[in-house]
């Protein structure tokens, strides 16, 4: 069974097509619900550079409280940092994390990720990441991907330890494909994200944006399976990705402390009846990328 992972893109900006208070929360609720994680037996948390003020939030929480040593921190390179033509790729992937190390006043980072994956190709920025490792900065570096083309290509690589991509009951590639199987199989360790896509599955459907429509005909017959086996919504959501053995960490994300409570204490429930989960996987297929990746919501595009 998967573990919990702490998101904290929700610190740093207002964030979810579903947020329930409609804000980023203050300092001071954001500090309290890191400390009610960490009492409560999570040991990982998961920023980045790329979630507004995230790192700084954690950080000065860090700055104010300490960490527990057995709590793993994952952090991301910037977005497109790298700029064409850049003569000292491995200099800039280097700054970069040294300033993350800086905002969260911590001398090493568990795990570092390419937050662009499409970096993932890029020999240099790869050596980079690798560079980091060596020096002690990071003890595993990682990718996070949409595509499983780029998750694909990380494991030829050979050198990366960690690989997060979404995973819900709306997007089950990870396991139709076979690649998150693959990938465990490498040793590769296992961070899935987006289990309530941003809190569209929970979503009013009513509130739900035009061009998010197509999600409605699967949002209903998820309701309708869980119904017919008298579960619950949210605990099924979670347990749906924490009981896939191959899964290392489910990260989620939360805009105040109600939400967190009530997701680590579903967590630790009842697993999902293997019944309710093999009719899932059956009745509900993958939709379109411009539903399942919250990249392409803005506009409402479909994916090329």
């Amino acid at each position: 069974m998967a573990d919990l992972c702490l998101g904290t893109v929700q610190f740093g900006m207002n964030y979810g097509v579903n947020n329930q208070i409609g804000r980023q929360p203050t300092q001071e609720e954001s500090f309290g619900m890191i400390e009610y994680a960490l009492q409560n037996g999570i040991k990982c948390i998961d920023t980045a550079r790329a979630y507004g003020t995230a790192e700084l939030v954690l950080g000065a929480y860090i700055e104010q409280n300490g960490i527990p040593k057995d709590v793993s921190l994952i952090s991301k390179l910037r977005p497109n940092v790298v700029e064409e033509g850049e003569k000292d790729v491995c200099g800039v992937v280097r700054r970069e994390c040294e300033d993350t190390l800086r905002r969260l006043h911590i001398d090493k980072l568990n795990g570092y990720l390419l937050h662009t994956p499409e970096y993932i190709y890029q020999k240099e920025i790869v050596d980079g990441m690798v560079k980091l490792k060596e020096e002690g900065l990071v003890e595993n570096i990682g990718v996070s991907i949409y595509d499983i083309k780029e998750g694909e290509y990380a494991l030829q690589t050979g050198v990366v330890d960690y690989i997060q991509l979404p995973y819900s009951i709306l997007d089950q590639r990870g396991m139709r494909t076979g690649f998150i199987p693959k990938a465990k199989k490498s040793g590769i360790k296992i961070f899935t994200r987006s289990a309530f896509l941003q809190g569209l599955i929970l979503m009013d459907k009513a509130k739900i944006p035009a061009h998010l429509s197509e999600a409605i005909p699967m949002i209903e017959k998820y309701e309708s399976l869980v119904q017919k086996y008298e579960e619950d919504e949210v605990r099924s959501l979670i347990h749906f990705v924490a009981d896939e053995s191959e899964i290392d960490y489910l990260v989620f994300g939360v805009e105040e402390k109600q939400q967190l409570e009530q997701n680590i204490k579903k967590f630790h429930e009842k697993k999902m009846p293997a019944e309710l989960m093999k009719e899932i996987k059956k009745e509900i297929t993958n939709l379109e990328q411009n539903i399942i990746f919250p990249s392409l919501w803005s506009n409402g595009k479909k994916a090329e």
